[in-house]
């Protein structure tokens, strides 16, 4: 019975599972790399077929249709007219095929190639491999904008980098997000929750909500309780971020954000530095999130505080799009025009 009940057996049986789900991993991710370079193969002999004047005008449009309907009968599924579309567009999107990584399966990559703008296109590929988003994942931050609202805050420079790199967490500034899209838990507008009522719907949908705040937290816990000289005070939510091995304190308001909130928030980075703060630790980051924000009052109730506080606005419903890609185009313009004076 030792032989099969005993601890070495155990060890056999795990052994052996992570070693299968290991090689499925690499076969499937395997299978999806072959499957891509072999539709930009595709994309490239169409295209170059076009290219080559093969074609008669008056039949372009046909092309698609007709290779649909004959490499569907040869080869059955993965030769439909919009996935034809779909791999024609991903070669001229990408020509050079290495541009692109093999991490993305061709479920993103059709996402991907929705996206008009060059910029926003890079920055997503880049972005989803980064922090392994799923499709689902992917759709929701596409959706939310994601890139317009880190982008709306940068000069050209960072957005450029932004695109390139995806967005790169090292100092607590590179945290933030403007606004933050808080709009799983579907909240009608006017809405009417208190703020536990708020905290209690973002715990209920911590995953979504994980996904908003980025890569690298870990939720530890909501109404967590510090004492300063026998008075209690209570954080709404307290996460850690692994990359930037620190705290980081979230308060929520519904409404305008007063000085003496801003107070609270500093007193809580100096407890948490002091207290929970272990060999290793960087001093904790404060982030107010509130409806509104008046700029002014911010500036002047922060000066001289620490900068790991922050006031950040968040919405309960999908920013607007193209609000947000005016913003953008204007940073991008003034920066060109910046450049022209020079």
């Amino acid at each position: 019975m030792e032989l099969i009940d005993g601890e070495g057996y155990r060890q056999l049986v795990e052994d052996i599972s992570d070693a299968y789900a290991q090689g499925r991993a690499r076969a499937a991710q395997a299978v999806n790399t072959r499957l891509i370079e072999t539709y930009w193969q595709v994309g490239r002999h169409i295209v170059e077929y076009e290219q080559a004047g093969n074609l008669r005008a008056e039949y372009g449009k046909a092309l698609i249709g007709n290779l649909a309907a004959e490499l569907g009968r040869r080869h059955g599924r993965g030769f439909s007219r919009s996935n034809l579309i779909r791999i024609r567009q991903f070669y001229l999107a990408y020509p050079k095929g290495a541009t692109l990584s093999h991490q993305l399966t061709w479920s993103h990559i059709v996402e991907i190639l929705k996206i008009d703008d060059p910029l926003e296109r890079s920055f997503y590929a880049q972005q989803s491999v980064r922090e392994g988003w799923s499709v689902r994942e992917f759709i929701h931050q596409k959706d939310s904008a994601l890139f317009l609202r880190l982008a709306a805050s940068k000069d050209k420079a960072g957005i450029q980098q932004l695109a390139t790199q995806g967005q790169i967490v090292q100092q607590p500034a590179d945290l933030l997000r403007e606004p933050y899209v808080l709009e799983f838990p579907k909240i009608p507008e006017p809405y009417r929750v208190s703020e536990t009522q708020l905290e209690t719907l973002l715990c209920d949908h911590l995953q979504p909500f994980l996904l908003e705040l980025g890569k690298g937290f870990t939720f530890v816990g909501r109404q967590y309780r510090i004492t300063v000289n026998n008075t209690h005070y209570r954080v709404d939510l307290v996460f850690y971020h692994r990359i930037l091995r620190c705290f980081v304190l979230i308060d929520l308001k519904l409404g305008e954000v007063r000085h003496q909130d801003i107070g609270q928030m500093n007193l809580y980075l100096g407890y948490f530095a002091n207290e929970e703060n272990v060999e290793g630790d960087n001093p904790p980051i404060g982030i107010i999130l509130s409806r509104h924000k008046d700029e002014l009052l911010v500036e002047y109730a922060t000066y001289g505080m620490s900068s790991q506080l922050f006031v950040q606005k968040y919405q309960l419903y999908l920013p607007d799009r193209e609000d947000l890609r005016r913003e953008l185009e204007i940073t991008l313009r003034e920066a060109a025009e910046g450049g022209m004076a020079e």
